[in-house]
């Protein structure tokens, strides 16, 4: 596995909204690889993969992986220099207490709460405020409305791995290996790093739009059911990639499900079904596109999502790259 690669799109900065950066970095990745490159109106990145069979005969196919990250937004500046903010994407203010906020230009803080007359309830965002050393207004380096990301470096452990992002960094590492290895596939492949989706889905929407797909996969990470106290979950790290049957924004088109489920027979990967309770992906946003789109996704187990810490298993990832491999090749 690229740890290289995989450390540079987690630790780029790319909030939803302000995707430029990780955009320029997935680009770079790609285009040794890539024959056809644009960038949509919302700042999706497109690659299209021509197929080898006949002109009229081929179907288009979109794979999509959103490469926004969650983040937070400066809506107040206090005049002591305390910095207020809302949320980028979801946010539980319990796990940001003590974690660190880094904006575009470098400035970081911790991230902590307010002193509360009541502490039997768990704080709110509005509880909280980022620390970014100033001793007044006048000098803080933030401004209301700049955006910021939160700090999580990339750690390996054994076969899991660790870092902020990995929601949906990971997914974005499937569709550049995935495109790195594939050789020409049969049908018209579109590999698009989606923007926004941690908000509106707006970039996966658009981009469906416009291509006009006869069938979309979503890749994205989904939560596990193997913690303590878990919901009642059968996804596990290690288990390999999970095949979405459903989630709690669409139910996966047993086209594409069942396409999944036979290229993970076929090619000898370890897959899980995966039906999710809470959360969707940008497949919830393409189905809808036009006529409709028959959609699915395959997923990544991740363990506390939305947080500084989010633990993937390396072999799920490789699991998926080969699957995807595989289905576009046949």
């Amino acid at each position: 596995m690229d740890l290289t690669l995989l450390e540079t799109l987690t630790q780029t900065f790319g909030p939803s909204g302000y995707e430029d950066r990780i955009r320029g970095v997935i680009r770079n990745a790609i285009e040794p690889k890539a024959t056809e490159i644009r960038v949509d109106a919302l700042g999706s990145l497109v690659s299209l993969q021509r197929g080898k069979g006949k002109e009229g005969q081929r179907q288009k196919i979109l794979l999509a992986a959103h490469m926004d990250e969650i983040g937070l937004m400066a809506t107040h500046i206090e005049e002591k220099g305390f910095v207020r903010f809302t949320s980028i994407g979801g946010l539980q203010a319990i796990s940001r207490i003590g974690t660190r906020a880094k904006f575009a230009d470098g400035t970081s803080g911790p991230i902590y709460v307010e002193r509360r007359e009541e502490t039997s309830k768990v704080p709110a965002l509005s509880h909280l405020y980022v620390d970014v050393g100033a001793t007044g207004r006048e000098d803080c380096p933030v401004r209301v409305g700049d955006p910021a990301v939160f700090v999580g470096p990339l750690q390996k452990q054994g076969n899991r791995l660790i870092s902020k992002a990995m929601d949906n960094r990971i997914g974005c590492y499937v569709l550049i290996e995935a495109l790195r290895r594939l050789e020409q596939p049969h049908h018209d492949v579109f590999f698009v790093f989606t923007t926004q989706e941690e908000i509106t889905l707006s970039g996966a929407r658009t981009s469906a739009y416009r291509i006009e797909p006869d069938l979309a996969i979503s890749v994205d990470v989904t939560s596990t059911g193997d913690t303590p106290k878990a919901l009642p979950m059968d996804v596990s790290l290690g288990g390999g990639p999970a095949i979405k049957v459903k989630d709690s924004g669409m139910i996966a088109h047993p086209k594409v499900r069942d396409m999944l489920v036979d290229a993970g027979e076929q090619a000898k990967v370890p897959y899980q079904m995966e039906v999710l309770l809470r959360g969707s992906t940008d497949a919830a946003a393409m189905q809808l596109v036009r006529r409709g789109v028959p959609s699915g996704c395959l997923s990544i187990p991740c363990r506390y999502v939305h947080t500084t810490s989010e633990m993937i298993d390396v072999t799920d990832v490789e699991g998926a790259v080969d699957l995807l491999v595989h289905l576009l090749s046949h």
